[in-house]
């Protein structure tokens, strides 16, 4: 029986109604949830991405600041805006683009961001809280994924979760969040010596490495949870995950689907760290 889709779509739509309802309350009290995006440079992907987070702010009632920069911005004058930004009491979330200028240290950027305002979940307190189990932003792609997770109503505890991927962004914070819902986690990379081996015991599988065709049906155990979090494009330049779909999805119980699946929680996610920066201001 072909799996499940986990329609990211239909999830994301239903949280951003939730979180309209939860700014509208703050609103009437007259603190209106505010994130601030900071692009610098003219990257195309980044100006959709830019876009798209200043669009979703206005459709659930946040206000938003879009800031747009040239390439040549100094990294000292890209600071001291940051730090404008930090005491603006109308701003409760700060975002900056990325990939950022090769003249510019991303990570003195994400630091200089006040932790109460990291609502991408990217600094190290951040990544603090996490580890240690404290409240905090969580990065919102796994934040994303593990709300697709529990969309399924698969309770986690004492499932074998494999996360392929170790980045910062997703693949080390992804097992962080899973061990907090009580799987046992395993982390692949590429110095994996046998990725089937792992994977073919797994009850989910989280993929997120940016190659296509990194799990394939052979490598999933039936009945197992699968989420793609990859974006590529096939030979034809169709867009595609990390996931064989066509193969895994005759396999596994619950997948999501590349584009509509991961992709519209990220976005979603954000939007929910900007009204709880909001409420705990």
């Amino acid at each position: 029986m072909p799996a499940q889709l986990i329609d990211g779509i239909a999830l994301s739509q239903k949280l951003r109604g939730e979180i309209a309802a939860r700014a509208a309350a703050l609103t009437a009290k007259g603190k209106q949830p505010g994130l601030a995006v900071i692009l610098v440079g003219e990257d195309p992907a980044s100006q959709v991405y830019v876009r798209n987070k200043v669009k979703a702010c206005g459709d659930v009632g946040f206000h938003s600041v879009l800031e747009k920069y040239e390439a040549d911005l100094s990294e000292a004058a890209l600071l001291a805006r940051i730090a404008k930004l930090n005491a603006d009491p109308a701003i409760h979330g700060i975002l900056v683009q990325m990939p950022l200028p090769k003249h510019i240290n991303p990570h003195k950027v994400i630091e200089a961001i006040s932790t109460t305002k990291d609502v991408d979940g990217y600094s190290v307190l951040s990544a603090g809280e996490l580890m240690t189990g404290l409240a905090g932003f969580r990065p919102c792609t796994p934040y994303g994924c593990m709300k697709l997770i529990e969309s399924t109503g698969v309770d986690l505890r004492g499932k074998h979760a494999v996360v392929i991927g170790r980045s910062n962004t997703v693949g080390k914070p992804m097992g962080l969040l899973l061990l907090q819902a009580n799987a046992t986690v395993t982390i692949c990379h590429s110095a994996t010596a046998d990725l089937g081996v792992h994977t073919r015991q797994a009850d989910v599988v989280v993929a997120a490495v940016g190659r296509r065709n990194t799990l394939t049906a052979d490598m999933v155990k039936p009945g197992a949870i699968v989420i793609d979090v990859g974006m590529n494009r096939d030979d034809a330049g169709k867009l595609c995950g990390d996931v064989d779909f066509a193969g895994v999805k005759e396999v596994a119980s619950h997948i999501t689907p590349v584009p509509g699946g991961v992709g519209p929680m990220t976005i979603t996610m954000l939007l929910m760290n900007t009204v709880e920066a909001a409420e705990r201001m």
